[in-house]
């Protein structure tokens, strides 16, 4: 079984928009995500989110094509009631963190990669960049 690990929405777009310098890093992993050797799992508001920023610097026909692309090589976990509850309660200061934090737990990731670890400070999950992800690849 592969590692499963959550891809938060600001790195889902460095890939998505091929954003420098980030892409590199996010399409290496894109690149094991889609051999299996890790399961890349996202939220279904980082599509909403994606299809929104990529139809604003491409046609939406485009922006589509690459969400349906990504889609074929990740996996979504499910967002219901329960996992908006405890956003809803939790510490976290942007809601949004916290739907991706819970729906990271829910779906039995072991980590989170984002650009953005400060918005992960409550996590009991590793945070780590793209970077430091594929460091840790490495040291093993």
């Amino acid at each position: 079984m592969s590692k499963r690990i959550f891809i938060d929405t600001n790195v889902m777009l460095d890939l998505l928009g091929e954003r420098k310098p980030f892409y590199e890093s996010i399409a290496k992993i894109a690149s094991l995500g889609e051999k299996e050797v890790l399961t890349l799992v996202v939220s279904p508001i980082s599509y909403a989110t994606l299809n929104y920023f990529l139809s604003k610097f491409e046609n939406s026909k485009k922006a589509r094509e690459k969400l349906r692309k990504f889609n074929v090589i990740s996996e979504i976990c499910s967002l219901d009631a329960q996992t908006i509850e405890k956003g809803l309660n939790s510490s976290f200061k942007d809601f949004e963190d916290a739907l991706q934090y819970f729906s990271a737990i829910e779906s039995g990731c072991e980590l989170i990669i984002t650009r953005n670890g400060k918005d992960f400070k409550k996590s009991l999950l590793p945070v780590m960049s793209p970077d430091e992800f594929l460091n840790s690849l490495v040291k093993k």
